[in-house]
């Protein structure tokens, strides 16, 4: 899985993240993102070009896999905001409390190993007043598609780079501390086991 995972699989989350249905989530959600910004799960740098340089003092970009990070240095070097990439996960952010205005995921819960932990952490990174602009994939409301999601999950997490399916966003929201202000719902196109997305925006309880 070495190989697999330097080579083939950066690519593959590149592309199946930046699909256009995918890319039309993010843009609904990135220019609203404001001040300094924490972005969990930078990946290959798909959010980079998506932020209003109006509103953005500066983006602090997070991942812990080294070939994204180097995937994402061109977007970051191009985009309309100052970007530093960190090499760090979700559950250990290298931040003092209180630091961030916003923080920003995309599609990203769903590969994190304690994905509580980590929305604990991105907790007590926001400012009193900031809010999580989340836009992430998971446990559809349809059990014909939980059952499709709860059957294939133990094959796709090992080929999807951690993938969980059939993650429930809002209560893992909850659990780590926030409030959800507004959500929405629907299926992207494509399989419908991997395409029930739920976005829109948190703050810390």
């Amino acid at each position: 899985m070495g190989l697999y995972r330097r080579f083939v699989l950066p690519r593959m989350l590149h592309l199946s993240c930046g699909v256009r249905p995918v890319m039309e989530q993010r843009a609904k959600l990135v220019p609203s993102a404001r001040g300094r910004v924490l972005e969990v799960g930078v990946g290959s740098g798909l959010n980079l070009r998506l932020y209003d340089p109006e509103k953005v003092e500066r983006v602090h970009g997070l991942d812990p896999a080294p070939e994204m990070l180097r995937m994402a240095a061109g977007p970051a070097s191009e985009a309309p905001v100052d970007v530093e990439l960190v090499p760090a996960g979700g559950e250990e952010i290298p931040f003092e409390d209180d630091s961030f205005d916003t923080v920003l995921m995309t599609y990203t819960l769903c590969t994190i190993p304690d994905p509580i932990r980590a929305v604990r952490e991105m907790s007590r990174v926001l400012k009193p007043g900031g809010c999580l602009l989340f836009a992430e994939h998971g446990l559809a409301p349809d059990e014909s598609v939980r059952r499709w999601q709860r059957r294939v999950a133990p094959l796709w997490r090992r080929v999807a780079g951690g993938c969980h399916l059939e993650r429930d966003i809002p209560a893992l929201l909850r659990a780590g501390g926030f409030d959800i202000a507004s959500m929405d719902t629907m299926y992207l196109p494509g399989w419908r086991p991997a395409t029930f997305t739920y976005w829109g925006e948190a703050t810390a309880g």
